[in-house]
């Protein structure tokens, strides 16, 4: 969707919304119109993280969080990961997953996103004994909507019970349901959907639910027609401007829901280098990434953006965006076009979609 007839491009709005952001708070602050509560109620605070409440919810959580997805990962000098024979080759990734969750603890992130049964199995293992340290957010996706077997109350009960039991959890925070990417869901799903919902947080199995699609309008009706929907995920990257009129920001705003943007660097798209520390442009790519998140993190209607993060250092870079100023000076808001730009020319085949969510 674009602001077709309304006079504005897409150079012209993108330098436009970063310029209103300069000479605004500058560091940590919060959301438009929430105060954050004492710190000693905010999950595994930091005094240098700043912390954004996740819509009716009423949780506080760090401004950047950990994304389950992971990419480029190297669990061995020289492999994949992936390359191991199976049982190593989860064995390694367990092991990165659970230093990546260490030094999210310890910089005050305290979310993490986990949308598919090998990613709840790896941040499972990952925060035994410290479930305590981090909210999780849980879609096993393979027992869920996007797959016409599992749309019925009774399924969907049973894919989430089945989820909890294979990676030893007692409960997820939220129950970020994985919904057809980029076409609406059909009611009567949504309608089982929120049956199952209610019967698994009586049983105290999930506190929230949340929504993940691609699709601008299916959300914008969920929100407005489920009232159960307290979290929504969807993409928001460098190219990527709040509708003037029309944006699926107003029901946001209106329904009190938080909002995870996904996608952030558009799988690497933004990026010159292939994310290893020893990569010729590391310190430019390490610039490009936090100067991103300070732009996402511009729209206060986004509660956090949930980079997958592959190493310490990918994290530690993260929490510095966070205190660094928010506004974009113009040569920021250059170089930001220039990433818009790339992102575009770079994008893989089965990425093309994220061209649909320039304007939201």
């Amino acid at each position: 969707m674009s602001p077709q007839g309304q006079g504005i491009g897409r150079r012209e709005f993108l330098t436009y919304a970063a310029g209103a952001a300069v000479g605004t708070a500058v560091g940590l602050r919060a959301p438009a119109g929430a105060q954050p509560p004492d710190p000693s109620t905010i999950l595994n605070h930091s005094p240098n993280m700043e912390y954004r409440r996740l819509g009716k919810t009423g949780l506080w959580v760090s401004a950047v969080c950990l994304g389950g997805h992971w990419k480029r990962l190297q669990a061995a000098e020289g492999t994949s990961g992936w390359d191991l024979p199976g049982e190593q080759a989860m064995q390694a990734l367990i092991a990165n997953r659970t230093e990546v969750v260490s030094k999210c603890i310890d910089v005050g992130i305290n979310y993490v996103d986990a949308c598919a049964g090998g990613e709840i199995m790896a941040y499972a293992e990952a925060l035994r004994g410290r479930r305590e340290k981090m909210y999780l957010g849980f879609s096993w996706y393979e027992s869920e909507l996007r797959f016409p077997e599992w749309r019925t109350k009774a399924k969907l009960i049973e894919g989430f019970d089945n989820g909890l039991r294979q990676a030893k959890l007692d409960y997820a925070d939220v129950w970020r349901v994985s919904a057809l990417m980029t076409e609406p869901q059909p009611e009567a799903d949504m309608e089982a959907m929120m049956e199952a919902f209610d019967v698994l947080q009586e049983q105290g199995k999930v506190r929230f639910l949340g929504l993940s699609s691609h699709h601008h309008e299916f959300l914008k009706h969920a929100i407005e027609t489920w009232p159960q929907i307290s979290v929504i995920l969807f993409p928001y990257t460098v190219n990527s401007k709040e509708l003037p009129q029309d944006s699926l920001f107003e029901a946001v705003r209106a329904q009190d829901v938080g909002v995870f943007g996904i996608k952030p660097f558009a799988s690497n798209s933004i990026f010159r280098g292939n994310s290893q520390l020893d990569s010729p442009v590391a310190t430019d790519d390490d610039e490009l990434a936090r100067l991103t998140l300070r732009y996402i993190l511009g729209n206060a209607a986004i509660t956090a953006p949930i980079p997958g993060l592959i190493n310490t250092h990918q994290v530690e870079n993260a929490a510095l965006a966070v205190r660094e100023r928010r506004g974009l000076d113009l040569g920021e808001q250059a170089r930001l076009q220039q990433a818009a730009d790339q992102m575009a020319a770079n994008l893989p085949p089965d990425y093309q979609w994220l061209r649909n969510w320039e304007w939201v």
